[in-house]
């Protein structure tokens, strides 16, 4: 008969566990606060943004991450595409009434336009016909 806890503690790693880091420094989707948003939002706009409320543990967050990385080289600098960590703006994300994730809001530069929301894993191009013709 096996001891287990002999086997436990035999146990060797065969690959380096992967990185948990959902935002790396090359990505061109960056992460922000709630404080750096509302400044924003608040100043005048020419471009849309696109505020992306996500968590690190979130499994359709990060295709949602991919599919706005695409969006960031295809707009350029036509579109803001930021990144809000729902549990570092805890309160930021309540107020803003996200209750699931993925939630995406595009807010258009024109500030009589109401912003659109989204909640869940949407297709790269219904992101697009939103920037392109909703904003």
């Amino acid at each position: 008969m096996h001891n287990f806890t002999d086997l436990r503690t035999k146990r060797s790693l065969i690959c380096k566990p992967i990185s948990a880091k959902y935002i790396r420094e090359d990505y061109l989707v960056k992460k922000v606060s709630a404080e750096e948003v509302q400044e924003l939002v608040k100043g005048e706009r020419k471009v849309p943004i696109v505020l992306d409320f996500y968590a690190t543990w979130c499994g359709p967050c990060i295709l949602m991450a991919q599919e706005l990385e695409m969006l960031a080289v295809e707009y350029e600098s036509n579109v803001l595409i930021l990144k809000i960590d729902t549990d570092d703006e805890y309160e930021f994300a309540r107020d803003m009434q996200v209750r699931g994730l993925p939630t995406v809001y595009f807010i258009s530069p024109n500030p009589t336009k109401d912003a659109i929301r989204t909640e869940g894993l949407i297709p790269i191009q219904m992101m697009r016909d939103i920037i392109d013709n909703e904003m």
